[in-house]
């Protein structure tokens, strides 16, 4: 009897067999499907059809839907956090900078010592546009907040992680056993800890440890904990791709005459990064999205302002329509940045 069974509908359409694999999966993706028709209209409504665009927080709260009129009104806090208001362009240009930065960066055929020196120029001309001096009037650092802290934050603890991580990955796979213990040591401490803890003790227990009178502003303090703890997180990845590398490599550039650090730089190295490409991409995202934890020690990062924002007397309580806002600005960026990683490493793909 079970030989005149007619066939299953997965044996008869080999593109839905190939789709989804099993009835289980099968089973669960009918389940996703219609939990997405039970979830999405309501979303839909609230998100749109109900929603309050243009009006005040009395009209929006005798709205059912959403009320981006308040994203409206607080767009340039959210964005700015409490960076004085008059001084405004300059915070747009210091973010506009830092974007045109990674997007020269994600152009292979401009890596060179040029791109790393524009990166340090431009670095050094968004600390000069937030804090000012000059002819701009000086800023300090506790006024700064929103998209720019995120952003200079993110990027400018990677960049300054990246060449510390390549030697501490170097370190630990040295023959000489002190510098060997110390990258563990290092590594492994900063690893067993969690970002907070780093936070406080950048924040508390560092100032304890200067002379008396000396201080160190509490950007820099976050900026350099959160590129110590990059770094040990990163020197793994590398390690994890220089052993990657086949030792035939090494041994080639020796028999061509080629010394240990050009070998290292020329050969092992370029091989090395581009095997570990999305775990370097992942890493990126991950320490963009840590960037709220700043909140701990005083600094209102995108997340943050927008959470203020929703505090005002005027506009209370629209917490959601401020994690909605928040939350699609850091899909974009972290969206874009996976799409990328995909498509470099189908770039950098040799046969």
């Amino acid at each position: 009897m079970s030989a005149l069974r007619p066939p299953a509908l997965l044996d008869r359409s080999p593109l839905l067999k190939a789709t989804v694999g099993s009835r289980g999966n099968l089973t669960l993706s009918v389940a996703v499907l219609l939990l997405a028709a039970l979830a999405l209209p309501p979303m839909l409504r609230w998100l749109l059809l109900d929603a309050t665009f243009i009006g005040t927080a009395e009209s929006c709260k005798a709205a059912s839907g959403a009320c981006w009129a308040f994203i409206g009104e607080k767009l340039k806090f959210v964005v700015l956090g409490f960076y004085p208001q008059d001084q405004a362009p300059r915070a747009y240009a210091a973010i506009g900078l830092l974007i045109g930065l990674v997007g020269l960066s994600a152009i292979p055929r401009l890596w060179s010592r040029w791109l790393a020196a524009a990166w340090v120029a431009g670095l050094v001309a968004v600390l000069w546009l937030l804090g000012g001096g000059g002819p701009l009037a000086p800023v300090p650092t506790d006024k700064w907040g929103g998209l720019p802290v995120t952003l200079l934050l993110s990027l400018g603890s990677f960049i300054l992680a990246f060449p510390l991580a390549i030697l501490l990955a170097l370190a630990r796979r040295s023959k000489l056993g002190g510098v060997r213990l110390y990258a563990v040591l290092l590594i492994e401490t900063v690893r067993g800890v969690p970002f907070i803890a780093i936070l406080y003790a950048s924040t508390l227990l560092f100032p304890l440890m200067l002379p008396a009178g000396a201080a160190i502003d509490k950007f820099a303090r976050a900026a350099v904990a959160l590129s110590i703890f990059v770094a040990a997180y990163l020197a793994e990845i590398v390690r994890a791709g220089l052993q990657a590398v086949p030792r035939g490599q090494s041994e080639a550039a020796a028999s061509l005459g080629l010394t240990h650090w050009q070998t290292l730089r020329l050969i092992v190295l370029p091989q090395a990064l581009k095997e570990v490409i999305a775990p370097i991409v992942n890493l990126a995202v991950g320490i963009f999205q840590d960037t709220t934890l700043v909140a701990i020690i005083g600094m209102f990062d995108l997340l943050n302002a927008a959470r203020a924002a929703a505090t005002d007397p005027q506009w209370i309580g629209f917490y959601a329509e401020a994690y909605v806002f928040v939350a699609a600005v850091y899909f974009v960026f972290c969206f874009a940045a996976a799409r990328y990683s995909l498509w470099l490493e189908r770039h950098l793909r040799t046969p």
